[in-house]
């Protein structure tokens, strides 16, 4: 299986933490259903105001699939700057080093 990490980054006002995660707590359950999505770590830095998150998914379809409805939505809220990266992951270094893939 080749796996794609997509990593999410974007200016961010709040809310965090339990805040968030009362706010967004829909959103994460519609994630969770998206075709190809492996997980989701979400990632918060309010010393920054900055927002995102790291997904795995199955393939790299699924992951662009997922980026451009992603960059859509945030756009819809209103979030520029937003910065998106996808990357192959290699899976046989990431074993020796634990990754849980």
């Amino acid at each position: 299986m080749t796996t794609t990490l997509l990593q999410f980054d974007f200016p961010f006002d709040g809310p965090f933490g339990a805040g968030m995660t009362e706010a967004l707590g829909g959103l994460a359950h519609d994630i969770a259903g998206e075709a190809g999505l492996i997980w989701k770590i979400w990632t918060e830095n309010e010393a920054e105001r900055r927002a995102g998150g790291i997904y795995l998914f199955a393939d790299a379809a699924s992951a662009e699939r997922y980026r451009a409805k992603h960059e859509a939505r945030l756009a819809g809220f209103g979030i520029t700057g937003i910065v998106a990266k996808s990357f192959s992951v290699n899976g046989d270094l990431s074993a020796i080093t634990r990754a849980p893939l």
